[in-house]
């Protein structure tokens, strides 16, 4: 009895064995797999999509219409703070938000570049790819999956979007609160923590893109602050991105003491290079 007993008992824990790691196989298998390897469909859908191909410039004019007919809504303090900035940018004195050659960010990015950028359409994300640095890329996955539920904040944060038949709507959270809500390269501040945005990207025209974007940022802004940004189309070859690194601005060139050639750190005033002795 004993013996049958404990083969009665070993079955029980065998079974419960195999019962738990089939459970484990399919909650395992309903999880969503990211970055899956694309089948031959995939690539053809992305067909379907508008073609938002070529090289697109910011329309710099349509920046700054922005910035005075639509301000950011910033509350009583921040508003202290921009004023006194503003004060500084048109008596020759910008502080210059960006010298330090960390990535822009969003939404800064988006709202006051003045250079180029292009998107790249691949299975299950969107990929913004700027100029000015090589630190300047957006992924922006477009695979279903959500959100992290605790992100590790970035500069750009963690984007998410959908199609809603030709508009690309966004969704990003998990941005450094050290990153900037700027007006122009002088006048912003960080956004100091649980920023989101919400973008709508489109065609507006066959040479138009244009970016509605909802700004949440409770701690420096009174309520939502609704703006757009548009950007034409440059298709000639002349146009193609380049190469641009922030850093090489901080140095010079030279020679070491073996002949090599090498940069060297110049003494920057401003965030520039200072005049020669």
């Amino acid at each position: 009895m004993k013996f049958k007993a404990y083969q009665v008992s070993m079955w029980i824990f065998f079974g419960a064995a195999v019962f738990e790691f089939s459970l484990m196989s399919v909650q395992a298998a309903e999880k969503p797999v990211f970055n899956p390897p694309p089948v031959a469909q995939d690539w053809a859908n992305l067909a379907k999509l508008p073609d938002w191909t070529g090289v697109w410039n910011p329309d710099i004019s349509d920046q700054n219409a922005q910035i005075v007919s639509n301000p950011p809504p910033w509350n009583a303090k921040i508003a202290l703070q921009i004023k006194k900035l503003d004060a500084e940018e048109k008596a020759g004195r910008p502080r210059g938000l960006f010298v330090d050659c960390l990535p822009e960010g969003m939404p800064s990015w988006m709202l006051i570049t003045h250079n180029a950028l292009e998107f790249e359409f691949t299975p299950g994300r969107v990929t913004l790819l700027g100029e000015s640095d090589g630190n300047r890329i957006r992924r922006i996955y477009t695979d279903g999956r959500p959100h992290p539920d605790d992100p590790d904040p970035t500069f750009h944060g963690h984007s998410i979007g959908h199609w809603e038949d030709t508009t690309l709507v966004v969704d990003t959270i998990g941005i450094l609160p050290q990153v900037y809500i700027a007006i122009s390269e002088a006048v912003g501040v960080p956004n100091n923590g649980d920023l989101h945005v919400i973008e709508h990207i489109h065609l507006d025209g066959p040479e138009i893109l244009r970016d509605e974007l909802e700004i949440i940022a409770p701690n420096v802004l009174t309520r939502p602050w609704k703006t757009t940004r548009s950007y034409f189309r440059q298709r000639a070859r002349k146009y193609d991105i380049v190469e641009g690194v922030c850093l090489q601005g901080l140095d010079s060139e030279a020679k070491d003491e073996d002949g090599n050639d090498v940069f060297v750190p110049v003494t920057q005033i401003n965030g520039n290079p200072a005049p020669p002795k």
